[in-house]
């Protein structure tokens, strides 16, 4: 795969999901890590969004739940370069109806260069790196590039394109 670049912007555009066994872990570190996080675009999905909302001061856009959709709504916002750091507290312990969204979105965040934190040690190592408050050169894929090489590739094998129509 071609890659090239983007800029993560000084605000960060954070993700906040956790996993409905995780949620109050996930809350008490949003409260602790107010001040930390308010500089910051905050998306969430549906139940965790709406109680980030109700026990902080943040500003949070809120998706769907995750298992009605809020999953799939997060993964194109990473896909398009519109989320810039994942913090998703799940229980590894659990079992989830929508463990392959669950799985899409890390491999979503992983492909496309973001980084993830899934407890709160890791997300505070993440938040309070020096890197954290900078603007920052990434490498993610180049999705024309991978675009333009697929269409060529079928293309060149004799595939009549009119039969695609």
């Amino acid at each position: 795969m071609q890659l090239t670049t983007r800029i993560m912007p000084q605000s960060k555009r954070i993700a906040l999901v956790a996993h409905d066994p995780c949620k109050p872990d996930l809350l008490n570190w949003a409260v602790d890590n107010q001040m930390a996080l308010s500089n910051h675009i905050i998306y969430a999905t549906g139940t965790t969004g709406n109680l980030l909302q109700t026990h902080t001061r943040l500003s949070v856009l809120a998706l769907m739940s995750g298992s009605i959709g809020g999953d799939q709504q997060l993964g194109y916002l990473i896909a398009s370069g519109q989320i810039d750091v994942l913090i998703f507290f799940w229980d590894p312990l659990s079992a989830v109806p929508h463990h392959s969204d669950v799985k899409a979105l890390m491999r979503l965040a992983t492909a496309w260069n973001i980084p993830i934190a899934s407890n709160a040690c890791s997300a505070n190592f993440l938040i309070h790196s020096s890197l954290f408050e900078q603007a920052l050169e990434i490498t993610v894929p180049d999705g024309d590039a991978f675009l333009s090489s697929r269409v060529s590739h079928v293309t060149q094998h004799g595939v009549n394109t009119q039969q695609l129509l």
